[in-house]
C-alpha cells in the first residue's frame, strides 16, 4: 500500500481533507472521539520549544491527541506532506506518507497505538478489545469514510495498514522524520518491532 494506491475520491479532497477533519462533525465525532486525533482547533496546536526535525526540515503541528501528543507535518507542501507523530513519552516516528493515508490508518485500526512489538494473537486481542468499548465503531467509522468521500468497502484492512507503519518506520522515511526534544537528544523510534 502506497500513496499511489490511495482511492481515486481521496484525491477529490486533496487540500481540503485537513478542513474537514476539523469542521464535519461526522469526522470530528469519529477522529477526535475514537481515534484520538483532534483537528478541530489547528491555531491551538504548538509543538514545545525545541522540538524539531533533525534535519531542519519545517515540522508543523496540525492536530493533537488527548494526551497532548502531536500529529505534524514534515517539510512544505499541503495535505502530501510526510505525517509525524510526536509522544510526550519521549518517542516519535513517521506514521504517513501524507494525510489521506493517515486517514485509512486511523479509519481502520484506530488504536495503532497499541500496535508495536504485539503478535498478531495480541493485535487481535486489542482490535476486539476496542470494538466491545465502542460497540458503534464500525458505523461511525463508515459515517466518518463517507463524510471524507470514502467508501468504506474500499479502506485497506488492518494487516495492510500496519505492515505500512512498520515500514515507514525503517530506512528513508524514518532517517528523514528524526525528531529532536526539546533537551536536544533524538527522540526513541515510535515503533521499533514488526507485528508479526
Amino acid at each position: 500500500m502506497n500513496g499511489s494506491n490511495a482511492p481515486a475520491d481521496v484525491h477529490a479532497h486533496h487540500g481540503a481533507l485537513l478542513p474537514l477533519l476539523g469542521a464535519d462533525q461526522e469526522v470530528v465525532d469519529f477522529f477526535a472521539g475514537v481515534a484520538d486525533l483532534d483537528a478541530t482547533d489547528p491555531a491551538d496546536h504548538e509543538l514545545e520549544d525545541g522540538v524539531r526535525l533533525a534535519s531542519g526540515a519545517r515540522l508543523e503541528q496540525f492536530a493533537r491527541a488527548a494526551s497532548g501528543d502531536a500529529f505534524c507535518f514534515v517539510g512544505e507542501g499541503g495535505d502530501e506532506r510526510p505525517v509525524v507523530y510526536v509522544s510526550l513519552d519521549g518517542e516519535a516516528g513517521p506514521l504517513a506518507l501524507g494525510l489521506p493515508e493517515l486517514v485509512r490508518l486511523c479509519l481502520v485500526a484506530p488504536w495503532w497505538r497499541d500496535a508495536p512489538g504485539r503478535t498478531t494473537g495480541e493485535l487481535q486481542a486489542i482490535a476486539d478489545e476496542y470494538r466491545e468499548d465502542t460497540p458503534d465503531l464500525d458505523r461511525r467509522r463508515d459515517r466518518a469514510a463517507r463524510a471524507l468521500g470514502l467508501d468504506p468497502a474500499g479502506l485497506p484492512s488492518e494487516a495492510a495498514v500496519l505492515a505500512r507503519l512498520v515500514e515507514l518506520s525503517r530506512g528513508p522515511v524514518a532517517a528523514a522524520c528524526l525528531v529532536v526534544g526539546y533537551e536536544g537528544d533524538l527522540l526513541e523510534p515510535l515503533f521499533v518491532s514488526t507485528p508479526n
